[in-house]
């Protein structure tokens, strides 16, 4: 097994309820080829720096994930089937790190709505 980390963006039209669906459509997937979450940071709706399909915002979402490659594989060929994600990127990772991310971190500490779930 591997671990990987896999941030996706999510159209600004859609409730927090549906990305969660989504999320957990995604953990889903995983978990049927036999990988697992550890964890899932919702990030909340955030300006994009350009705007992608004539969208300004966007729901930010990251995973991180232990599992195969083709686990990864049958979940990215999902999201390229998904008309309301609008960018993904998955990378491999030496190990899962033990903190929050960044943007978490960052958003504790300015006391902004963003939660965090540890999967």
């Amino acid at each position: 097994m591997a671990y990987y980390e896999t941030i996706f963006i999510v159209r600004q039209d859609l409730s927090e309820k549906q990305v969660k669906d989504l999320t957990g459509d995604y953990s889903k997937i995983l978990a049927d080829n036999g990988a697992k979450v550890a964890r899932t940071e919702h990030w909340g709706l955030r300006t994009l720096a350009y705007k992608i399909r004539k969208n300004k915002k966007g729901h930010y979402v990251m995973m991180h994930i232990d599992g195969s490659s083709d686990a990864i594989a049958e979940m990215e060929r999902n999201m390229r089937l998904n008309e309301d994600l609008l960018r993904f990127m998955t990378v491999r990772m030496e190990e899962l790190p033990k903190e929050p991310s960044l943007m978490m971190r960052k958003s504790n500490d300015n006391n902004t709505y963003n939660k965090g779930e540890a999967a």
